[in-house]
């Protein structure tokens, strides 16, 4: 196995157990890392620290165990055993719930990695060369720890995988089939366009953010921005609102939506899709909603585009507050890594002073419990949220 020898004092990251090894810590590489292979990971004086997955790139290891250990079909059943535990415990599993995330990343210690599942079907997506090559032996592992409860795998990882590592990969199911595309979430259904749908076909991680604004929307008029599949929209018709608009740039999202309310909905008129630009829609809503949820994808996907990140959610958030009814509620994220919650709350706090509105706070949001943060890596502590009072 090739050996990665880290430069004075840069060990002490890895003693804290953080699951990176930054390429500007390696001394030296005893041998020829090739991407994707485990290699071992030792100090300056040559002990071990750990072993994981190569990359080149500034993360070159992302770190898989603090043991020197092999990684054996046993052990990818372990990891995947202790994932399913935490889920199970969470409750997720349930006769009006089928929808979960079962592995996310370094949150459960496989960095990398991520399997979501939508009923019988488990999505895997791999995000580093690594777990590209592990992919036959993970799948092996999620379906003799679940059993009959997936009978499907689709390996989901063309546009995941780092670019550098010159992998031909295909999207394709490793188990089973397509049979089916329906799952739910806390007694809603939802088509998931999985082969074809952003990430993995639907936003796991917003849904007990989506449960919370169910109870807020009872009479209200609801505006929901990039809307995408259209989760917010369906929890806030449950919850009783009078009109609810669906906004999103794509109309494939917005037909996607469409079904998604008739399928729990039917034909019920207080819902309204528009395929148009968010910004152009903001520009004059007219006083018209007392509802607005603010879910746009990441604007910095890396830290050198975060100034301008951070222009773009005030600019977002300025707009909905200069128009949102007095007495509004507004639900605002940010699903960028690299913009901090102290970063997002100060451009958010910036919009709120620009329009001259009373704001105050009524929760701060995060992801939920089936995508843990691992208490080393704090870096996994992507979704921010905030639910706003405006005067």
């Amino acid at each position: 196995m090739t050996e990665i020898i880290l430069k004075e004092g840069k060990e002490e990251s890895l003693k804290r157990f953080h699951p990176w090894v930054f390429s500007g810590a390696i001394k030296k590489i005893c041998g020829k890392a090739e991407e994707g292979e485990v290699v071992r990971v030792a100090d300056a004086h040559g002990n071990f620290l750990g072993i994981g997955h190569f990359q080149n790139s500034s993360i070159a290891v992302r770190i898989l165990s603090f043991d020197d250990t092999e990684l054996t079909e046993a052990y990818w059943e372990n990891r995947i055993s202790k994932a399913y535990d935490v889920r199970r415990s969470l409750g997720l599993m349930r006769d009006d719930n089928n929808t979960y995330r079962l592995v996310h990343g370094e949150g459960d210690s496989l960095p990398g990695l991520i399997v979501d599942i939508y009923d019988h079907t488990a999505i895997m997506q791999a995000h580093s060369a690594g777990m590209h090559y592990a992919r036959h032996a993970i799948a092996k592992a999620i379906l003799k720890v679940m059993g009959d409860t997936i009978q499907n795998i689709y390996y989901k990882s063309e546009t995941t995988l780092p670019y550098k590592a010159g992998i031909d990969s295909a999207n394709e199911y490793l188990a089973g089939k397509n049979a089916g595309n329906t799952a739910m979430e806390n007694g809603l259904k939802f088509l998931i366009d999985w082969e074809r749908g952003q990430k993995t076909g639907f936003f796991i991680d917003q849904r007990e953010n989506r449960s919370l604004l169910e109870k807020y929307a009872q009479g209200k008029s609801v505006l929901n921005m990039f809307c995408y599949t259209g989760g917010f929209s369906c929890y806030a018709m449950r919850g009783g609102a009078v009109s609810v608009d669906s906004v999103d740039s794509s109309g494939k999202a917005i037909d996607i939506v469409n079904k998604n309310i008739a399928l729990n909905f039917g034909d019920d008129t207080r819902h309204h899709a528009y395929t148009t630009d968010a910004f152009k829609f903001l520009d004059d809503i007219q006083d018209k909603y007392d509802l607005i949820i603010l879910d746009p994808p990441a604007f910095a996907k890396h830290k050198d585009v975060l100034r301008n990140a951070l222009q773009g959610y005030k600019k977002l958030n300025a707009k909905a507050f200069e128009q949102i009814k007095k007495g509004g509620i507004l639900f605002t994220f940010s699903c960028s890594q690299a913009v901090s919650k102290e970063q997002f709350r100060l451009a958010v706090f910036s919009a709120a002073a620009q329009s001259k509105r009373n704001v105050r706070i009524l929760h701060q949001l995060t992801q939920p419990a089936d995508h843990p943060i691992n208490i080393y890596h704090p870096e996994g502590e992507y979704l921010k949220g905030l639910v706003l009072y405006v005067e």
